[in-house]
């Protein structure tokens, strides 16, 4: 299994997309890919981690937020869990991405209201997916 895809919330926020890892190359990778299948989004922003993805949540709204799990300083759980405490942030549908096959960590994000995970190595179409999460599209 690569992904696994949860309701997604109906969204009126704007179509600007953040990604959070701590791998610039995991970073590029998906702005790439997300690029290559023309995934109706605004802007793309990035942060190296939680932390700098919350001070990025500040004065960038955003639709949807791609996470990493495991980065250092602020973690994706850590980050899931401040977005779902903040009445600013809490209705931003939250994908984690992971290369653990730990259903521990999966589990926990679930719980905590991740809307979807992705597992790495992803592909093109497990990408595509995203696009429920944004406002106002179908899945493709």
């Amino acid at each position: 299994m690569d992904s696994r895809t949860l309701t997604p919330r109906p969204r009126t926020t704007p179509r600007d997309l953040l990604i959070v890892d701590d791998s610039i190359p995991v970073r590029k990778i998906l702005m790439n890919a997300l690029g290559y299948i023309k995934l109706p989004v605004d802007n793309i922003l990035e942060a190296g981690d939680g932390a700098e993805a919350l001070t990025l949540l500040e004065t960038h709204p955003v639709g949807l937020v791609l996470t990493d799990i495991n980065m250092p300083k602020m973690n994706g759980i850590e980050l899931l869990r401040a977005v779902r405490a903040s009445p600013r942030w809490h209705d931003i549908p939250v994908v984690m991405i992971t290369a653990e096959g730990g259903e521990e960590s999966v589990q926990d994000a679930i719980e905590l209201g991740a809307n979807s995970f992705i597992l790495k190595p992803f592909n093109i179409s497990v990408l595509r997916r995203l696009v429920v999460f944004l406002p106002g599209r179908n899945a493709v």
